[in-house]
């Protein structure tokens, strides 16, 4: 169990102070889409950070044959070496950057605007309502985002989601 001090990401839901903002659609269990328009799960919660009390992740159940499709298995980027991890039965959520999606609400669809289906399928996921912490965080970046640097862990919450993949931007709606 992690200890509260090192936690910097709650499931809204499990928040009872904190709720979708009024202007902001709600998108929870709506199908989620690769940048190929291929679907990859659905919105299954909200992950915030407390700090800058916004919502910074969509916490999304992969579909099935996006688990058949990643064969189990991802690597890591090439910088760390040639290790595999093995996603274990019940592993069955990834969390996506809230800045890298754009909500389609007339169809009510999520779409991811750089991640394709290969690379969802993957990532590193973790079980349904699992604790996650810094180091989850980066190694997802990292499989999303590989030329780009996520690795220091010793940003502060305001540093760490004060980059492009969390900054929302209303011109993401369509």
């Amino acid at each position: 169990m992690m200890k509260e001090k090192e936690k910097n990401l709650y499931y809204l839901d499990d928040l009872s102070n904190y709720k979708v903002a009024s202007d902001d659609t709600n998108v929870k269990g709506w199908k989620v889409k690769d940048a190929d328009q291929r679907t990859i799960g659905k919105v299954d919660r909200l992950l915030v950070n407390k700090e800058t009390k916004r919502v910074v992740y969509l916490d999304v159940e992969v579909d099935a044959t996006l688990i058949e499709d990643g064969h189990e298995v991802y690597n890591t980027s090439a910088s760390e070496g040639a290790h595999e991890f093995v996603n274990k039965k019940g592993e069955n959520h990834l969390i996506i950057p809230i800045g890298t999606v754009r909500i389609d609400e007339e169809n009510k669809y999520v779409i991811s605007n750089e991640i394709n289906y290969n690379t969802f399928s993957r990532t590193k996921r973790v079980s349904k309502g699992a604790d996650i912490d810094r180091k989850y965080e980066i190694t997802v970046l990292g499989q999303y985002f590989p030329d780009r640097s996520h690795e220091d862990e010793t940003l502060s919450d305001e540093e760490f989601y004060n980059r492009q993949e969390f900054n929302r931007s209303e011109d993401r709606r369509r």
